[in-house]
């Protein structure tokens, strides 16, 4: 069992950065791959960043490409969402996710077994 805590959410001015932290606990074999996604209300979950533990990021939403990325990667047990140059319409809940497997299966369309609760990042104008 593999349980996933987000936090750091916070409110911020446009053009500011946040850091989301997703502290793990559990098998490490049901935590290999990873991902952050985030949803807003009236919106389907949008996937941002997807990586596979040791083995770098796997996958880059288009929205998020060149603003964000994870890291450090020096912890194995807690990962982070490096948020930048923020904008209003990256208000969501921002969630972690997990699940085992091997790299190669760490790609887009991989359905995650464990989520977070979530974190409030609200962007202001």
């Amino acid at each position: 069992q593999v349980k996933l805590v987000e936090s750091g959410g916070a409110s911020v001015q446009a053009g500011g950065s946040l850091r989301l932290a997703c502290h793990a606990t559990g098998s490490p074999d049901g935590r290999n791959c990873m991902a952050w996604f985030r949803q807003a209300p009236g919106k389907e979950r949008e996937q941002l960043i997807m990586f596979y533990i040791g083995g770098g990021v796997t996958y880059y939403g288009d929205s998020v490409k060149g603003r964000f990325t994870i890291g450090p990667d020096n912890d194995r047990n807690t990962k982070y969402l490096q948020m930048n140059s923020l904008k209003p319409e990256d208000t969501a809940m921002y969630y972690c996710a997990a699940r085992g497997g091997e790299w190669s299966s760490c790609r887009d369309g991989a359905v995650f077994d464990y989520w977070g609760q979530g974190t409030q990042v609200t962007v202001s104008s």
